[in-house]
């Protein structure tokens, strides 16, 4: 705060801020362009007074103060206006002449973030930067009796399905009395996540599928994309490209009007249907796009005014309980599609998901069941949600796998697993640990953001704005001055380049264990830890 501002008891120093602003006098030109770029606006251009006191020659005459003036930059601690870390001022500075440091105790900031009695809300992940993905080692390493095999000449079927797959009695059976048998898609085992048209930009939107499409067309690999709640643009709906896209339908309903009026001129099925239920990163909660990003291409694809908030009740309010979704809406689905397409529900991890997969098993239309973990992220939550509820996917995962052994459905219903895969950068190897736990296959939502398009938000607390559409790289913001910083052509080739240096990554972790023509979807006895407990739990080797 200014030298000269008033000290109230609830005045914060930059001291208390957890992102605090070092400005190099010297090598700063006053050019404007880290104020210009700042999202908050937690920086600005000031003028300083600087007193001097020149003492007298002799001892007759009292000492003088001489007063001058200089220009400077100066961080504001105003709760409203607090840095977050970002740097975009370092970025844009050609002088290296500021940058953002991290406060090395707890910050004040927490307790005065809830002006005007509204507690926080953020976008990004859990401020929580451990894993336990990361704890998990591989220590079956196949020598002479199951040789291992060359990661880099081998041929490797990394492929994994979607959809109920029956045995063949029951598909027989299930034939002559209905007529068709559930669908079943051969997909890549990772994912992208349903992150929607809206809580993204355009060009990160179109950039991401552009880099499956290519992925799928020339290097052969069956890559999914959700298009997550929020509809698709009519374009992609009458392309052939559909057929890579999983539509998402959630308890909003935002933009279906415009999806099942588009079916009779679908020149290609969607790959599936995901019917959300809850997301892990604010489990019981339902979605929301705040009014910030409702401009009016989103609004005329979701079918509602303009600028308002879109939030989403925390269940779809037609229906009461699992068996009625599954009787209503995978059903209705089903038939939507002409039994042509797997349909599937998406659930946040929590105590309750058995109970969940239980009703699954017993009906043969349910497709697969995704899981959504606590370090799952999004687009705007509140702080106390993010931070303290939901289920990790590790244990959720393990229990609904062991829970289908149990009953001899281990084959039959897919399980795919999300929330914080990649969380430190460890894409294929917290991928490969979940597939060993027990998941067909894996979701990923902010890792591709930050690997494709730069996303700074990380689980220290930095940027994390992405629901009120300031996004300093223009990924999460529907302001074209800010998403027209975002190379389409760019962000699509990144997005291939993650994809097939995951995919040489788990060759190199598969190889070892011997497993060439089928994903070692269970395969425990792999995988170790340090943490006896996590061992115990998990059900795998303890090992120190």
């Amino acid at each position: 705060m200014p030298s000269d501002g008033v000290i109230a008891p609830f005045s914060l120093s930059i001291k208390d801020l957890p992102w605090q602003i070092a400005w190099d006098k010297d090598k700063c030109t006053l050019c404007g362009r880290c104020t210009a770029s700042c999202p908050v606006n937690a920086i600005e251009l000031g003028v300083f007074r600087k007193r001097q006191v020149v003492p007298a020659v002799g001892q007759l005459e009292a000492p003088e103060n001489e007063y001058s003036l200089y220009y400077g930059i100066r961080q504001k601690t105003d709760p409203s206006y607090a840095c977050i870390g970002c740097a975009m001022c370092n970025m844009v500075c050609p002088n290296d002449a500021i940058i953002p440091m991290h406060g090395d105790e707890i910050d004040k900031l927490r307790m005065h973030i809830n002006r005007g009695g509204q507690p926080r809300r953020r976008g990004g992940r859990r401020n929580d930067p451990g894993s336990l993905l990361d704890m998990i080692k591989f220590i079956r390493i196949s020598m002479l009796t199951d040789p291992a095999l060359d990661a880099g000449r081998h041929e490797f079927e990394l492929r994994t399905l979607l959809g109920r797959v029956l045995p063949p009695e029951q598909s027989l059976k299930f034939m002559a009395e209905n007529g068709w048998i559930p669908p079943v898609r051969e997909i890549y085992p990772l994912m992208i996540g349903g992150m929607s048209f809206g809580a993204l930009s355009p060009n990160m939107w179109e950039g991401l599928q552009l880099g499956v499409t290519y992925l799928n067309e020339e290097l052969n690999m069956p890559v999914r994309i959700c298009t997550g709640e929020g509809g698709c643009p009519p374009r992609l709906l009458r392309s052939r490209f559909l057929k890579y896209v999983i539509l998402q339908i959630a308890s909003g309903y935002f933009g279906w009007d415009e999806i099942i009026h588009a079916l009779p001129e679908m020149k290609e099925d969607p790959c599936a249907i995901e019917i959300k239920y809850g997301q892990g990163a604010k489990p019981g909660d339902g979605g929301l796009l705040m009014w910030y990003k409702v401009n009016q291409l989103i609004a005329a694809i979701r079918g509602v005014p303009q600028g308002v908030s879109l939030p989403s009740p925390p269940t779809h309010q037609t229906q009461y309980s699992i068996e009625e979704s599954v009787a209503k809406m995978i059903q209705s689905m089903y038939m939507a599609w002409g039994f042509r397409v797997p349909v599937y529900p998406k659930i946040s991890g929590s105590s309750t998901a058995l109970a969940v997969l239980n009703n699954l098993t017993r009906n043969p239309y349910a497709a697969g069941l995704a899981i959504d973990g606590e370090d799952g992220g999004t687009g705007a939550a509140y702080g106390v949600s993010m931070n303290h509820m939901g289920y990790p996917i590790a244990s959720n995962i393990r229990d609904s796998y062991l829970n289908l052994t149990k009953i001899g459905m281990q084959n039959e219903i897919p399980i795919i697993a999300g929330g914080g895969i990649g969380k430190t950068g460890n894409l294929a190897a917290n991928a490969a640990a979940l597939i060993m736990l027990g998941a067909s296959a894996v979701q990923m939502g902010k890792y591709i953001m930050q690997a494709a398009a730069g996303c700074l938000g990380s689980e220290n607390d930095r940027c994390n704005i992405c629901n009120i559409g300031l996004c300093p790289k223009g990924i999460t913001s529907q302001d074209p001055r800010l998403y027209r910083r975002l190379d389409v052509d760019q962000v699509a080739e990144r997005v291939v380049d993650v994809f097939l240096s995951f995919d040489t990554e788990l060759r190199k972790i598969v190889a070892p264990l011997g497993r060439s023509t089928t994903l070692p979807i269970g395969m425990s006895d792999a995988l170790g830890i340090n943490d006896y407990n996590a061992a115990q739990r998990l059900k795998i080797n303890y090992v120190v």
